[in-house]
């Protein structure tokens, strides 16, 4: 019987497609569960609900890079509504959230300390950057209304509403701040922004910020800090 070569050509082509086949369905799977595996993992998490979730929870995710992706508003309201929750906590959520925080170590502390700095840096690039594009004419006023708003809600932050002090009185104050030198921070303790030692505030986070920062926002948040600074040391 005589081999027919042209069968031969037809049959080792078929196999060869059937086998491109099956490796190219085999890649798609393989491809689909990694994708599945991949988004289960990296996926971003949106914020708890501050009151309903368990304590672990909420303190969990200050330390998730994914509370630095959202925006500047909704973190700081975040942190208002936490602090909220923790000064109304009963002794045992007290007890929680001090067995959480004191076992906060390694990587975790790492990228808390991170999302503290990236949190800084945003709320004074933000001002910065808005700063800049100012004409001239408009940034004392601008200066002197921002600095107002963050203390105000240093305030919030702190005891939970602001002090009943008009914006004129908070303004002469941090001028007086400024007239008697106390911008600067000695040592490493953090300077509260809701007492009169609020330039120091800025002070203390404008070196903290600087590993969080592109040379861009360096550069913006430095001309910023510099003229608030400056308008603030003015007679008045």
């Amino acid at each position: 019987m005589a081999i027919d070569l042209d069968d031969i050509r037809w049959w080792v082509d078929r196999r060869r497609r059937e086998l491109t086949v099956a490796l190219v369905a085999l890649l798609a799977l393989s491809a689909a569960g990694g994708g599945l595996w991949w988004w289960n993992s990296v996926r971003w998490r949106k914020p708890p609900s501050i009151f309903d979730s368990p304590v672990d929870d909420v303190l969990g995710y200050l330390a998730l890079d994914d509370f630095n992706t959202l925006p500047l508003d909704e973190r700081m309201r975040f942190m208002l509504e936490l602090s909220d929750r923790f000064r109304g906590a009963d002794g045992a959520e007290s007890a929680a959230w001090a067995g959480f925080l004191a076992g906060v170590k390694g990587p975790v502390r790492a990228q808390l300390t991170q999302n503290a700095r990236v949190l800084a840096k945003d709320i004074l690039a933000d001002g910065a950057r808005n700063y800049v594009n100012l004409p001239p004419a408009e940034r004392g006023k601008y200066i002197e209304e921002w600095v107002v708003k963050w203390s105000k809600m240093g305030e919030r932050l702190a005891t939970g509403k602001e002090r009943d002090r008009s914006d004129s009185d908070r303004i002469s104050d941090f001028k007086r701040q400024s007239e008697r030198g106390e911008s600067r921070m000695e040592g490493q303790t953090i300077p509260d922004l809701d007492d009169s030692r609020a330039l120091g505030f800025l002070d203390f986070w404008q070196s903290e910020v600087e590993v969080a920062s592109s040379p861009v926002e360096q550069g913006q948040i430095a001309r910023f800090l510099d003229d608030v600074r400056g308008h603030f040391s003015k007679a008045f």
